[in-house]
């Protein structure tokens, strides 16, 4: 079942040559005759491309041949972008070096000894590729050429969907668990706790049961604590304490460094004399050791709390508590739920003949809502008969070994996927099961790994990762969604999971535990958080040269795995992205400045570092720097400005001015957040420079005064949110000159406004363009926790663009905006969708639809908290009150 996308990268490698070749840049000894020949090889082999990956599951010799089209291509990409690091070093060189053109010829990268090894590489690729395209003709191959180069969007909104599905079917169930749940304690019982399982085969909807549960009023009302854990694979107990007393303290407390003897104490601090409710979601042990370790730590609560657990295996369940089976959905609910994904509103009317298929379909499925909504949604886009039939007669389904082996269902719908979707879902495998995906981060490590393609010059590859979400989510390859501020948050179904870790074998490896082989050929390598002996670093690390993406998190600093960072770092040259979050060091590993290839570094919650190196501006490739939490930061380099493309930077510092040469002259940067500097005063006015900013978010510096003159200049500016800054005034001077002087040209569509306490006024120039005209481009408006805010200015009633307004834990505000009775209704009754503490009031003369997800979707900030860090995770956040 491997797939290892060919036909992407061979297309990235054609693009790359052809920008070089039409650019006719003047290269020495051959290159540019070298491109040449090679465009011309590549052009040649890839019609037959998309053929070869359809049809090597069946062959292994010809799974053979992509394997080494494939490592040719990667090599080929690897070489041209050699010449992208050498060209970007030189517009480095020629902003640094008066004399750029001698500082060029005596530099360590002299031109002509470049090219003549460049050369030689490219000879050298080019004639493996010869090699590999002799071989074509044996395989009886088909020309294809894929033409599916945009992403074409359905015009469903897929969130509703979500949220029908997650409840169709299983009332039932709920009534039953809920009264389980509530059931008083009986005198002759000897613990103060009870656990209920929910069991079943993958895809049936048990988390989605229990979240029914969880947020049931009755549940409310009856437990004093209430805690969502998932477990997953998760084993050490001293990490499940973790989990559990976090959500109990309800904060973002790093407890990594606690003892055991400490957590435990902890929690049950946390729990003593109180009723409360824990879930214990997809609890997937293979034995009850963690669970006889966990189990008596919990035993604090009062009497009547309870345990919610849901798990596939019966194993471990049965040994846990009562067990609670989910069945599979009766046919009719099925067949209802697949009538509500597969069609357009009126759309089953409209086609009657397809109606039946459908149904037939449905009797496939055997009740798994998770198959039904996959095959569904593959099936939304068309109507053509034959389309339908093509999915109802599937030799797939022969080849389900019984009826709970879904992966056969699940990888029929990866295999319509278009080519350029394939990768962005496989690379998912990457991240571990129930992992909280930001949509930003991903999008990122997409565009890293030169996934993001569109025929559109004006687009920025931010947008097109973001088309490529929406259309993995409208076929439900993600779930869970919540919209945070101005970012989304998902995860992928753990069978999802299953199918992208089978089809990345021989690209992905999760490395869990000691002994574990690490294939040749991996291109993707994550450490699940292990003590590695200094022996084994070899056994890791010998074969693994090719690699692209490191993630080794929670690395504690010492000798040993200063070695061991410093080895991997020698090795892999090719990194694209690195991600040493949540560790300890103080010191960056020395030879990060050589991984020319570098795209995405993230650095987050390594809060001992104090300062950069120098040698992190060597890095002329990176677009996305992450030291978001890394409160410890003193110095920065002096040279950041040679980060010519860098596309996202999120920085928390320990100093109280943040140096201009931080963002002063970075200008491809499009996203800015900074946050958690608790001790900063004042931003650099150098931000004014940043002129292609599309997202600044400032949050968590209790001790900002003021933001930095000159933002009129962001004309591109589209997202601002600024939270929780309690010495921040932004209400402009009497005179309003730095009104007038700070919004000559904004144009933003989404703003966030939260925890400022000195906001008394709503700014005019976060709402008026200059020359006193009203903007017509503010789409989204959110204000929470500001205490003092009293009341709208009359210029809301002009922002005709605007479309979504929440206002929460603003008393004096709330009252105002009251439907109908407030005083600052009429402002703000042209709004949509209006939504106050947590209620929505919207205007009664918009009618939602059924398939309008924003009437329908939960609002995650009045439940959970908002994440306002654009820049990955919520690492800021604001709890209820």
């Amino acid at each position: 079942m491997a797939e290892p996308f060919a036909f992407n990268i061979a297309e990235n490698v054609l693009e790359t040559l052809t920008a070089l070749v039409v650019q006719e840049i003047s290269l020495a000894c051959g290159v540019q005759s070298g491109f040449r020949k090679l465009r011309e090889m590549l052009a040649t082999v890839k019609p037959w491309i998309l053929d070869a990956e359809e049809k090597q599951a069946r062959n292994n010799q010809l799974q053979d041949w992509v394997q080494k089209l494939k490592d040719a291509c990667y090599d080929a990409e690897d070489v041209l972008d050699e010449f992208e690091v050498e060209s970007l070093r030189g517009q480095v060189l020629e902003q640094k070096c008066i004399g750029n053109k001698v500082c060029n010829f005596f530099s360590s990268s002299n031109p002509l000894v470049f090219r003549l090894k460049m050369a030689h590489k490219i000879k050298k690729i080019t004639e493996r590729f010869s090699e590999i395209a002799d071989l074509r003709d044996r395989f009886h191959l088909v020309e294809k050429h894929d033409d599916t180069m945009h992403v074409v969007l359905s015009d469903r909104e897929t969130h509703s969907f979500v949220q029908a599905s997650d409840v169709i079917g299983r009332d039932i169930d709920k009534k039953n668990i809920v009264e389980s749940l509530l059931q008083a304690p009986t005198g002759g019982e000897e613990e103060n706790i009870s656990v209920l399982t929910i069991v079943g085969i993958g895809g049936l909807g048990k988390t989605a049961l229990a979240k029914l549960v969880f947020n049931d009023v009755n549940v409310a009302e009856f437990f004093q604590l209430k805690m969502w854990v998932c477990v997953s694979n998760e084993t050490d107990l001293k990490r499940l304490l973790e989990k559990v007393i976090k959500v109990a303290n309800g904060g973002d407390r790093d407890y990594g460094n606690m003892s055991l003897e400490k957590l435990q104490k902890g929690l049950r601090g946390c729990l003593n004399g109180k009723t409360y409710l824990l879930i214990l979601d997809d609890v997937c042990w293979v034995d009850d050791k963690p669970w006889s370790k966990l189990k008596p730590l919990l035993m604090g609560g009062a009497k009547g709390s309870k345990i919610l657990v849901t798990a596939r295996s019966n194993l471990v369940a049965s040994n846990m508590g009562t067990i609670h089976n989910l069945k599979a959905l009766p046919e009719e609910e099925s067949f209802s739920l697949f009538l509500k994904v597969a069609f357009r509103k009126g759309g089953k009317e409209q086609h009657p003949h397809l109606v039946q298929i459908g149904r037939e379909i449905v009797k496939k499925c055997g009740g798994n809502p998770l198959a039904v909504k996959t095959l569904a949604s593959l099936l939304y886009s068309t109507t053509s008969k034959h389309e339908w039939e093509k999915v109802r007669d599937n030799e797939m389904w022969k080849l389900m070994q019984d009826k709970n082996d879904l992966l056969p269902v699940l990888k029929l719908s990866y295999d319509q996927l278009p080519h350029y979707l394939k990768p962005c879902f496989v690379y998912c495998s990457v991240y571990p099961k129930d992992y909280r995906f930001a949509s930003f981060e991903l999008v990122q490590f997409w565009m890293a790994h030169g996934l993001l393609k569109t025929s559109n010059p004006d687009e920025d590859p931010e947008e097109t990762g973001r088309r490529y979400l929406n259309e993995l989510s409208s076929r439900y390859f993600f779930q869970d969604f919540e919209t945070l501020g101005f970012i989304q948050h998902f995860k992928m179904h753990d069978l999802l999971h299953d199918l992208a870790l089978l089809i990345a074998k021989n690209e992905c490896s999760v490395v869990k535990s000691q002994g574990q082989d690490v294939g040749e050929g991996v291109r993707h390598l994550y450490f699940l958080d292990l003590d590695i002996p200094a022996e084994s670093f070899s056994r890791y690390l010998d074969n693994c040269c090719h690699v692209r993406t490191f993630r080794f998190l929670y690395i504690k600093e010492g000798s040993r795995n200063d070695f061991f960072i410093q080895t991997f770092l020698s090795r892999f040259q090719r990194l694209r992205v690195l991600d040493l979050s949540e560790s300890t060091f103080e010191v960056l590993p020395r030879g990060i400045g050589n991984l020319k290839h570098l795209r995405f570094l993230d650095l987050r919650g390594n809060r001992n570092i104090k300062k950069l190196p120098n040698s992190i501006c060597k890095l002329q490739n990176l677009q996305t720097l992450i030291l978001a939490s890394c409160n410890g930061i003193e110095e920065f380099p002096k040279d950041m400005s040679q980060l010519i493309m860098l596309r996202a930077l999120s920085i928390t510092t320990n100093l109280t001015v943040l140096p201009e040469n931080v963002v002063n002259r970075l200008k491809s940067l499009r996203h800015l957040a900074i946050g958690h500097c608790e001790n900063l005063e004042h931003l650099p006015e150098g931000v004014r420079n940043l002129t292609q900013l599309r997202t600044l978010v400032i949050g968590m510096c209790k001790n900002l005064i003021s933001l930095p003159h000159g933002l009129n200049c962001l004309t591109n500016l589209e997202n601002l949110a600024i939270l929780h800054c309690e010495r921040l005034e932004l209400e402009g001077k009497e005179d309003n000159s730095q009104e007038q002087h700070i919004a000559q040209g904004l144009r933003l569509r989404r703003l966030l406004l939260g925890g400022l306490p000195k906001l008394k006024t709503l700014p005019k120039w976060l709402l008026i363009q200059g020359s006193g005209s009203h903007t017509l481009s503010l789409e989204m408006l959110e204000i929470f926790g500001c205490l003092e805010l009293a009341s709208l200015p009359e210029v809301m009633q002009c922002l005709t663009a605007l479309v979504e307004l929440k206002i929460e834990y603003c008393p004096l505000l709330s009252e105002r905006c009251r439907r109908k009775t407030g005083e600052d209704w009429p402002k703000i009754a042209h709004v949509p969708y209006i939504y106050l503490d947590g209620h929505e009031i919207g205007s009664n003369r918009y009618h939602k639809t059924e398939g309008d997800h924003r009437g329908n979707q939960s609002r995650s900030s009045t439940t959970t908290v908002i994440s306002t860090n654009i820049s990955l995770e919520n690492d800021w956040k604001k709890e209820e009150r």
